[in-house]
């Protein structure tokens, strides 16, 4: 079966999030699966530095009368075929994908993720004469523009299932409705039947309303979308359509994220052998200027410092934390509110906490690596990826029941230790006191060296592969081609 994967990242050429991650390696995972599996890709230029093999598919001129060039080549990082939209003025600016140095967002995003879904359109109506997609794919609101273009394409010989995939609904990729007429699509796509949103135009909304099927990243999370409390106004379209909305369990690519053979550890470990990562938490700490103690437990946390991740919760009950002997690395950046009050707390404890702002890829592996408890307090999480990095490498996450979370991370009870499924640390209601009781819980197992251990053996052994996802899409893709 052929498919095309859309997405605006892709794992380890561009990245801002978990997006990148399930786009580098879905890919891989479905081919493993029985698929012909293709990506396209606006032109960054590191993925115009990874493209090889490179020849002109074809030279198009944009809805609103730019000319550029589609590549195909073959991404030498992740062997793998791509299309690539080459056309510099839009895609190699300073910045993230999506905001300028100054951290504001590009005035012509919507030009910029609007050609991504339009050229994805044209693959789908067969530009490719050598390769012509069965489904095509698409991921976030970058790429939710791809169904609608599909939508209101002429009719075309051959069925072509849309689907599209919501990594989070906070992100809905809004614009004013004046930009819609450059963007090529017939006049009644901006309607409430279609991509109007309360006045403006909504690419999410376009996404979830033209494609054919809508998945999201966690069953929890395809439930709790539909709600007034997570919908973000979506939730009412979400409930009509939901005999065609499913959640599908991210999974964690086991060959970046292996203790055994992971390059930035100097001491590897895994379930059965344990050692290596006692001296990774060693390591960790002189590295970090922190008091190498072996019985002090130490958090981690590797996230963007936003509202959403529940970081607040955290600053809240730091001094539980140090109180019992705990310890804190920190990893991340985002609001500098959050990044001033984590800084300024590692100022004053500089043996029990480490503040680092940005990210650094190495550095993350080497935090899982040498945490004995990954923090994930998230106010809401579509499906999460740090807390499964955690249990890979026996860092035991503590998580707030929600999203993928919930579907991951089983809380040590005394009734799920007794029946050997509990893996984390879980608490139920989004509040501080709630957070501490979780926190505390870690001590208490902490201090039971033999159940600590018997915990961490459980975590490191569960089964989070790309496999069962990929088995679940190609059923899926299946269905929608017949």
């Amino acid at each position: 079966m052929n498919v095309l994967q859309v997405s605006a990242e892709i794992f380890p050429l561009v990245k801002t999030g978990g997006l990148a991650d399930v786009t580098g390696a879905l890919p891989a995972a479905l081919n493993a699966a029985g698929c012909d599996t293709r990506v396209l890709l606006p032109g960054f230029e590191p993925i115009m530095a990874d493209l090889h093999s490179t020849t002109v598919l074809a030279e198009l001129t944009t809805p609103w009368s730019e000319p550029f060039v589609l590549r195909v080549g073959h991404l030498a990082s992740l062997n793998l075929l791509a299309y690539v939209i080459d056309l510099p003025l839009l895609y190699q600016r300073p910045g993230t994908p999506y905001e300028d140095d100054q951290h504001q967002p590009f005035a012509d995003n919507y030009r910029r993720f609007a050609l991504l879904g339009w050229v994805a359109s044209r693959l789908a109506g067969g530009l490719d004469a050598n390769w012509q997609p069965q489904v095509v794919h698409s991921h976030d609101w970058h790429a939710a523009l791809t169904s609608a273009y599909m939508a209101f394409s002429p009719a075309q010989r051959v069925h072509v299932a849309s689907i599209y995939t919501v990594h989070n609904l906070a992100y809905d990729g809004l614009f004013a409705p004046r930009h819609f007429f450059e963007l090529g699509l017939q006049s009644s796509a901006l309607s409430v039947e279609g991509m109007e949103f309360h006045g403006q135009m909504s690419f999410m909304k376009a996404g979830l309303f033209f494609s054919d099927y809508i998945t999201t990243v966690s069953p929890r999370y395809a439930l709790e979308i539909q709600t007034h409390e997570q919908g973000y106004g979506m939730d009412g379209l979400l409930r009509l359509r939901a005999k065609e909305l499913v959640g599908i369990m991210n999974g964690v690519d086991e060959v970046v994220w292996n203790p055994t053979r992971d390059p930035a550890l100097v001491h590897p470990f895994d379930a059965h052998k344990p050692a290596g990562k006692s001296r990774c938490k060693a390591e960790l700490q002189q590295e970090l200027g922190l008091a190498v103690q072996s019985d002090a437990p130490l958090f981690g946390i590797v996230s963007r410092l936003t509202e959403q991740k529940g970081l607040h919760l955290v600053l809240s009950v730091l001094d539980e934390m140090l109180a019992r002997g705990g310890q804190l690395v920190l990893l991340g950046a985002g609001d500098a509110s959050l990044e001033a009050a984590f800084r300024e707390r590692a100022a004053a404890n500089p043996q029990a906490i480490s503040v680092h702002i940005g990210y650094d890829e190495n550095f993350a592996h080497k935090i899982f690596a040498g945490t004995d408890v990954t923090l994930v307090p998230s106010r809401f999480e579509p499906c999460g990826l740090t807390q499964m990095y955690g249990l890979k490498y026996g860092s035991l996450p503590l998580v707030h029941h929600v999203g993928g979370l919930a579907d991951t991370v089983v809380d040590c009870s005394l009734e799920d230790l007794a029946n050997e499924t509990a893996n984390g640390f879980v608490f139920y209601h989004f509040d501080s006191q709630s957070m501490v009781r979780a926190v505390r819980r870690a001590f208490a197992l902490y201090a039971r060296k033999a159940e600590w251990r018997a915990v961490c053996t459980r975590a490191m052994c569960q089964s989070l592969g790309w496999d069962t996802a990929a088995a679940q899409y190609v059923a899926l893709y299946r269905r929608l081609c017949l």
